[in-house]
């Protein structure tokens, strides 16, 4: 008599997906109370829109405001600025990573450009490239790099001496070694840096947005804050949450596309 196989493969990929279910009813659960405290006056709808405002604004914003049209220009910025941050990024850590010296004496440097608020410097650039998209997209990119080179240096000063020690006993040109070796090794480190490039890059260029009133989807809030259109003002901010959400998604598929084990 034989056995049936019991395959636990639906359980697993149901349990996989409590996490999601379980933040979304957190979110519903916090609009509802939020919705019954702004009902009760105890908070001002002129201060907090209640979220059932906030989700019929969007077809407002959609129709009247182009808010797909904004999020297209926001959406070109960030990418152009990315592309900027990786390119530049990746070798600076290699660099920094090659070069013992000098990446002993900019690490501390890194670390408080880091922590420091790039975004203040927007009027320098606003000086040298205008009121114009190219200020935005260096602002992104000089924000976005700072993590990328980070943790590109950390990832292959973590790589194995096990894998280096391979490496050389097969004679690897130092071309080689980088492709080969080093740079898959410190791929995970490589990617936390590019997810947190991205994240920063996408918050300056939406508060730039915001302050010289230029671009995309920090423009329009922009527009809704002055016009004192709450509900549409904290719909845009509720946009942008959910695009960072993609954002972040999007990357992690790439990485795991990239890399499937």
């Amino acid at each position: 008599m034989k056995r049936e196989r019991v395959s636990w493969t639906t359980p697993r990929r149901a349990w996989a997906y409590l996490p999601m279910l379980a933040g979304l009813a957190g979110l519903a659960v916090a609009a509802a109370l939020l919705e019954l405290v702004i009902g009760l006056g105890w908070i001002s709808p002129l201060v907090v829109a209640p979220p059932s405002a906030v989700a019929t604004s969007f077809g407002m914003l959609f129709a009247d405001e182009r808010l797909h049209v904004m999020f297209l220009i926001t959406l070109g910025q960030a990418f152009a600025a990315i592309l900027l941050a990786v390119a530049i990024g990746l070798p600076v850590g290699y660099l920094l990573y090659r070069h013992v010296q000098f990446g002993r004496a900019y690490e501390s440097w890194l670390g408080a450009l880091f922590a420091a608020p790039m975004v203040l410097l927007y009027p320098l650039f606003l000086v040298i490239f205008g009121r114009s998209m190219m200020t935005l997209i260096i602002m992104g990119a000089l924000t976005g790099m700072i993590p990328i080179i980070i943790k590109m240096r950390e990832g292959l000063l973590q790589v194995p001496k096990t894998l280096i020690n391979v490496g050389l006993s097969f004679n690897l040109s130092s071309r080689d070694m980088l492709l080969k070796i080093l740079f898959p090794a410190a791929a995970p480190a490589a990617f936390t840096g590019i997810r947190l490039g991205l994240i920063y890059a996408l918050v300056n260029i939406i508060g730039i947005e915001f302050l010289i009133d230029y671009g995309g989807l920090g423009r329009l809030a922009s527009d809704m804050y002055f016009r004192y259109e709450i509900p549409a003002m904290y719909g845009v901010i509720v946009f942008i949450v959910l695009i960072s959400t993609l954002f972040i998604w999007a990357l992690g598929r790439v990485e795991h596309w990239l890399r499937p084990v």
